[in-house]
């Protein structure tokens, strides 16, 4: 009579870091997730957060002057530390006037990810990056997302404001 310990699992029986890893999509204020999640964007090396979302994560975080302490290049990432979670930056171009690529954008979640696996961190939550003022596709950015992210337990929540909100930030920021 064979053992428990030789018969083989079944595959539902097995989980795998790949069924754990999530993209999930909520319509509503990024800063209104939860408190124990990480929260990530997008910037330029130079730091200047001067425009879109980037200015209320510099408003609501601050430490700017700690940000550009850790000397981070493109295709990294810089983190900050708030309360009980961490602030990724993202930094996916040199100059706030540029345009990220996609390339730039995998390497600095790939920075990421090395993080947050260090670090225990399994949520975080982030607006569609690089697909408003920096003009990506979401179709590619979704598709990198789970390239860097398939094999891990991160869970990624990924917020959209309403329409009317977008168009009404959107405008806002032409008018720049």
């Amino acid at each position: 009579m064979s053992s428990e310990l030789e018969k083989p699992l079944s595959p539902d029986k097995i989980k795998s870091a790949e069924d754990s890893w999530r993209l999930d999509y909520v319509t509503g204020n990024l800063f209104a997730c939860p408190k124990d999640e990480a929260l990530a964007h997008c910037i330029s090396e130079d730091c200047r957060m001067g425009a879109g979302i980037a200015v209320t994560f510099k408003q609501r975080f601050r430490g700017v002057a700690e940000l550009k302490e850790q000397n981070k290049l493109t295709g990294q990432c810089a983190v900050l530390r708030r309360d009980r979670r961490f602030i990724y930056y993202l930094i996916t171009k040199k100059k706030a006037s540029q345009k990220p690529t996609y390339e730039s954008l995998r390497l600095s979640l790939e920075d990421m990810k090395f993080h947050c696996e260090k670090n225990g961190v399994t949520k975080i939550s982030m607006p569609r990056i690089g697909c408003g003022l920096d003009r990506l596709e979401w179709a590619r950015v979704s598709e990198i997302l789970e390239q860097v992210f398939k094999h891990t337990n991160i869970s990624i929540t990924v917020y959209s404001l309403p329409v009317k909100a977008e168009t009404t930030v959107m405008k806002e920021n032409m008018r720049r």
